[in-house]
């Protein structure tokens, strides 16, 4: 039976999952969430009740959380995305939570609070979320500098680099790396140029008009001319 991957096209954590289906060239199929219809959002919530995009559905059996349903598919279609390595495997999943929780979560904060009416904003919050993506930045800049790697645990792209790629091409929007930080943009310029993160970018341009710091996107990501140049 065939997978069904119930995402959002403009969503980070959605382009994540995508990342490693594309990368390990597993079929499914792809269904857009609108929450915002009673009825789907309904049927969603029976899925699974957080109501959290993407859910990975497989036959009867539905899978939560990305860094679980990317495991999942790693281990149901070849397993190149986790290092067979105890290790090395608790490496990945260590800065796959990284990007997650310190890249990922502050740049959602961030956007969202945008999209909030003047007299609901968070001011403190954002100044917090700000810091700690510059905390992070630090990190990745200290993991790549002066070593050779070539991705976020080695010289294959893994689990972290699915983490990182929409959490840093997002991040770097709405809090700009700085030029101090050159191999932390180097890996963010590799990471774009990966086919399967390139065909992630590619499917979303048709919807970059709706990202809240949308005046910041390069037109090289939604313009198909600049695209090709």
């Amino acid at each position: 039976m065939t997978l069904v991957l119930h995402a959002h096209p403009l969503s980070s954590y959605c382009w994540k999952v995508l990342i490693g289906l594309y990368e390990l060239g597993a079929p499914f199929e792809a269904r857009t969430v609108d929450l915002g219809d009673p009825a789907a959002r309904a049927a969603f919530v029976a899925m699974w009740p957080t109501a959290k995009i993407p859910l990975l559905q497989d036959g009867d059996r539905v899978v939560p959380e990305t860094s679980i349903q990317l495991e999942y598919l790693d281990r149901r279609f070849g397993g190149r995305l986790l290092p067979a390595d105890p290790d090395a495997r608790l490496e990945a999943r260590l800065w796959d939570r990284v990007f997650d929780n310190y890249v990922m979560t502050p740049m959602q904060q961030i956007v969202a609070d945008r999209l909030r009416p003047e007299d609901a904003k968070d001011p403190l919050g954002v100044a917090q979320a700000r810091g700690q993506l510059q905390t992070a930045y630090g990190m990745i800049e200290a993991r790549f500098t002066g070593d050779a790697r070539t991705w976020a645990t080695g010289e294959d792209f893994g689990l972290a680099d699915c983490a990182a790629a929409p959490s840093l091409f997002y991040a770097h929007l709405v809090e700009p790396f700085g030029e101090d930080r050159p191999a932390l943009a180097a890996y963010l310029e590799r990471l774009i140029a990966r086919p399967s993160v390139a065909r992630v970018l590619a499917e979303a341009r048709p919807v970059f008009q709706y990202f809240p710091y949308r005046e910041r996107l390069p037109a090289r990501f939604w313009d198909p001319e600049e695209a090709q140049a």
